[in-house]
């Protein structure tokens, strides 16, 4: 038997002062609010009742920081997958809005489908699917929480609720230490196929920095 559900959870609050993208940048951690949201998201998960048997993290400061709750409430330790972790971003490293005053940079902004100032939406979706299957099948029983970013857990919902995964960033509802949670059921064909069950903001954001995300 594989695993009963598997949550999707964004990282906390990150310590971001001059307020750029951080993308894969190493260096940044989580806040002193960042480390109290994933410790929210963790007890959330615990209040569901439901043994955790994978964890499952970006390889990034603010992602294992964000696990570290999960390993302490759940007793497990972090599995750290590349697959998960925040894409590609032709402006990391600066502030969006002098980026995007640089007539220079709208090249770049030429094909939002895709994204052309990024890592494809197409191989996000598959990386993470492929990643969220992996950990499914890996245990025999309990959940599996995958801590990861705003995108990738925004466009894995939209292609698993079959909606098209170009977006406004602006309007992604993917809150810092969100949970998205899914489970495998059997369709009508015989094929299994994931079904999001539940989205939860169990974390206090209020006056949160959340400007950094790709």
């Amino acid at each position: 038997m594989p695993a009963d559900r598997l949550h999707l959870v964004r990282h906390g609050e990150v310590h971001n002062p001059r307020r750029v993208l951080y993308g894969r940048l190493p260096g940044f951690g989580l806040s002193v609010d960042g480390r109290r949201m994933a410790r929210q998201a963790a007890e959330y998960v615990q209040g569901l009742d439901r043994p955790v048997g994978a964890l499952v993290v970006s390889p990034l400061q603010r992602t294992r920081e964000s696990s570290e709750p999960f390993t302490e409430l759940f007793g497990v330790e972090a599995y750290i997958d590349d697959r998960v972790i925040e894409p590609t971003n032709v402006f990391e490293g600066r502030r969006m809005k002098q980026a995007l005053a640089n007539p220079l940079n709208w090249r770049h902004l030429s094909r939002p489908a895709v994204p052309s100032w990024g890592e494809p939406y197409e191989r996000i979706v598959a990386r993470m699917t492929d990643a969220m299957t992996d950990a499914w099948e890996r245990i025999p029983s309990g959940d599996v929480v995958v801590v990861s970013h705003q995108l990738p857990i925004w466009v894995t919902h939209l292609a698993l609720s079959r909606q098209p995964t170009r977006h406004d960033p602006r309007k992604r509802r993917c809150a810092l230490s969100s949970v998205t949670s899914f489970e495998r059921r059997d369709g009508a064909d015989g094929s299994t196929r994931w079904v999001e069950v539940a989205y939860a903001e169990p974390a206090s954001t209020a006056g949160a920095v959340d400007v950094g995300a790709v």
